[in-house]
């Protein structure tokens, strides 16, 4: 799904709510939960689960086309962890 279809979807269940509302909404959440990364924050949704970031060290690493080595230097990563809700529905048996 893309944004455009996750403010679709919401201003559908929300008629009440214009659509420039609705993208505001929908960037001003995603804007915090990029701010709250940054910040080095955990971000936690309850049912959901949690954005947080992992801090990969600089390394060696090599070229997979010429074999050369090169460095590859630290950077910081977005990582995400389904909350408990989440894995239980989407895991739900068939039936």
């Amino acid at each position: 799904m893309l944004k455009s279809g996750l403010v679709r979807h919401i201003g559908a269940q929300n008629r009440h709510l214009t659509r420039p509302d609705v993208e505001k909404i929908v960037d001003a959440m995603l804007g915090e939960i990029i701010a709250g990364m940054v910040r080095g924050d955990r971000v936690e949704l309850r049912g959901f689960g949690v954005f947080s970031i992992r801090h990969h060290a600089p390394r060696i690493g090599r070229n997979p086309r010429s074999g050369a080595t090169v460095t590859v230097d630290n950077k910081f990563v977005p990582h995400f962890k389904p909350g408990r809700e989440m894995r239980r529905r989407l895991n739900r048996p068939e039936g």
